[in-house]
């Protein structure tokens, strides 16, 4: 088992673990919120998809970590023009392992990426884990997504840890000041 394997991710469990747990069944006050995210990741955000977030949410996958539902907005949006199709192959909501909260929402999902839209095939699928932290009113806080269920964050990985997090941030600033917060399908 590598390192990457035996670390907890958002669910507090190992990769190996967090796949295993079993699918159930959306509550009535999750199912916005997992509308919303079935837009952002088939590439077709709307105002409506971002009304899930808080102002001050925080999305952090492998690529970057953006602060501020405007910054979120970016790189959605901006993951429209490098892949113009995207289909969800899996969608499960899992069952919270008993550490978590239950305001917490995880889910397994493939996601498969077209350069083009009439492509065939798919330029590359993704299997990650989303875990979704939400408040009291039931606005997503933190968005993690974490490829194959493993840990995106390395601040526990001592300087280099520190400096691709750093890198993540940088990342998400890059998008946020070239790409357009306004869904695409609704520009004029």
């Amino acid at each position: 088992m590598t390192s990457a394997d035996s670390k907890t991710n958002a669910s507090g469990l190992t990769p190996t673990e967090s796949k295993q747990l079993r699918e159930r069944q959306p509550n009535d006050d999750e199912k916005s919120v997992l509308q919303g995210i079935r837009d952002l990741y088939t590439v077709s955000p709307t105002s409506q998809s971002y009304s899930m977030y808080a102002q001050a949410a925080v999305f952090h996958d492998p690529v970057s970590i953006a602060e501020g539902v405007e910054s979120i907005k970016a790189q959605f949006n901006g993951l429209v023009k490098v892949f113009p199709r995207a289909t969800l192959d899996k969608f499960r909501v899992l069952e919270n392992p008993a550490t978590l909260p239950k305001s917490t929402i995880l889910v397994d999902q493939d996601v498969s990426y077209y350069r083009k839209t009439d492509d065939k095939e798919p330029f590359k699928t993704l299997n990650s884990l989303l875990a979704l932290e939400r408040d009291a009113q039931g606005k997503v806080t933190k968005h993690s997504e974490e490829w194959e269920h493993k840990p995106t964050s390395a601040s526990d990985d001592g300087f280099f840890g520190m400096l691709n997090e750093a890198r993540k941030k940088a990342t998400a600033g890059i998008v946020n000041a070239a790409v357009d917060s306004t869904p695409p399908s609704e520009r004029k």
